[in-house]
């Protein structure tokens, strides 16, 4: 079943495989205030996400080891929670924001902590 989830993205589910990276990414979010709930990769986040009904957020890295990208992985949570918020991010690959499921952002990396807050704040 799925759980009706709160618009507001003050939890950010940050999913990233490398550890550096993902510490660093949950520094910016916290400093910014948001309560963090770590994955690193997309199966791990697809487990949390059926666990808690407070994510608002989802931010994830596109290329992570698993049965599903960062992308695959949005477009699910948009399917199962509309109500999150989705922002992608790659080093790798580039996306139109148009590729991101539900009018969610892409970032590219490396990011800056505005970038990445400023994203959060603004996808739809």
């Amino acid at each position: 079943m799925v759980q009706k989830r709160s618009m507001e993205a003050s939890t950010v589910l940050v999913v990233e495989d490398d550890d550096l990276v993902r510490l660093c990414a949950v520094e910016m979010l916290e400093d910014a205030g948001f309560t963090i709930i770590e994955a690193r990769h997309a199966d791990e986040a697809w487990f949390i996400l059926h666990e808690r009904s407070d994510i608002g957020a989802l931010f994830t890295d596109v290329d992570m080891p698993g049965s599903m990208c960062g992308v695959t992985l949005a477009g699910r949570v948009h399917e199962a929670w509309p109500g999150i918020r989705l922002v992608v991010t790659s080093g790798r690959r580039r996306f139109a924001q148009e590729d991101i499921p539900d009018h969610g952002l892409f970032v590219p990396k490396p990011y800056s902590a505005d970038q990445v807050v400023d994203a959060i704040q603004h996808a739809v």
